[in-house]
C-alpha cells in the first residue's frame, strides 16, 4: 500500500505547478517584455521553496522510516528476551519439580527408615526383657541348687552364667564340674563351655531351647556329669554309684 501523507504531497505539487503556469501564461500574455525577469526569479523562488519543502518531507519520512526500523529492532530484541526468559522458566520449573520429588523421595526414606528403627528398637527391648526374665528365673532358683545339687552358680563376662556342680565324683567331692551358659541375640540359652566335656550336651542345649524348662536342664546336666564320672572310675576299677 502507498504513504497517504506523500500521495497528497504529490498533489499538493501538481496543483502549485498548475497554479505556477497559469500565472506565467497570465503574466506573459500581459506584460511579456517588461516581467520577464521577475517571472524568471518568481520561478526560481518557487522551484526552490518547493525543492526546500520536498527535501524537508523526505528527510521527515527517512527520520519516520528509521524510527519504525528501530522500533521493529527493539520489539524483536524484546521478543528475543522475553523467549529466553520464558525457556529459562520452563528449566526452573523442571528443576524444582525434580527437587520437590527428591525431597519427597527423602521424606519417604526417612520415614521407613524410621518405621524400620521403631521395630528394630521393640524387637530389641522385648529380646531384653526376655532375657533379663530368663536371668531372673536363673537366679531365684539359684540357692535351692546350691542346696539340694551342691550346684553353685556365678555370673562371669559377657553375662555369662557359669554353673559348678561338685558331689558329682565320690573320690574327690569337691572337684568341680563346670558348664558355661549365655543368652544370644536372638534370645536363646547357648552353652559355650563345658568342662569336662559332654557329648549330649547339643541334646540338652536344644531340649532347653525348646521347653525352656532350666531345672530339667540343670538337672540332666548334672545326670550326664555325673554318668561321665562314673564310667571313668569305673574304667580305672574304682567305680561306686553316687
Amino acid at each position: 500500500m502507498g504513504n497517504p501523507q506523500a500521495e497528497d504531497e504529490v498533489a499538493l505539487f501538481e496543483k502549485d505547478m498548475k497554479e505556477f503556469w497559469i500565472q506565467l501564461k497570465i503574466s506573459y500574455g500581459t506584460e511579456q517584455n517588461n516581467q520577464t525577469s521577475a517571472l524568471r526569479d518568481l520561478c526560481k523562488e518557487t522551484i526552490e521553496a518547493l525543492s526546500e519543502k520536498w527535501s524537508k518531507k523526505l528527510k521527515e519520512e527517512d527520520l519516520m522510516i528509521d524510527k519504525i526500523q528501530e522500533y521493529n529492532n527493539e520489539i524483536l530484541q524484546q521478543s528475543k528476551y522475553v523467549a529466553e526468559k520464558e525457556e529459562q522458566l520452563t528449566e526452573i520449573k523442571s528443576k524444582l519439580n525434580q527437587e520437590e520429588e527428591q525431597q519427597q523421595n527423602l521424606t519417604d526414606n526417612i520415614q521407613e527408615l524410621k518405621e524400620e528403627l521403631m521395630k528394630k528398637m521393640e524387637i530389641k527391648s522385648s529380646k531384653s526383657k526376655a532375657a533379663k526374665e530368663k536371668v531372673e528365673q536363673v537366679s531365684k532358683i539359684t540357692t535351692l541348687f546350691k542346696e539340694h545339687l551342691g550346684l553353685e552358680m556365678r555370673r562371669i563376662h559377657d553375662e555369662q552364667l557359669q554353673f559348678i556342680f561338685r558331689h558329682i565324683d565320690h573320690k574327690d567331692p569337691d572337684k568341680p564340674y563346670m558348664c558355661t551358659l549365655s543368652i544370644n541375640e536372638q534370645g536363646d540359652y547357648e552353652v559355650t563351655s563345658c568342662t569336662p566335656p559332654l557329648d549330649c550336651i547339643a541334646e540338652l542345649q536344644l531340649k532347653l531351647r525348646e521347653t525352656n524348662n532350666f531345672s530339667a536342664f540343670v538337672a540332666n546336666i548334672r545326670k550326664a556329669f555325673t554318668a561321665l564320672s562314673y564310667k571313668q572310675n569305673r574304667k580305672n576299677g574304682t567305680a561306686k554309684i553316687h
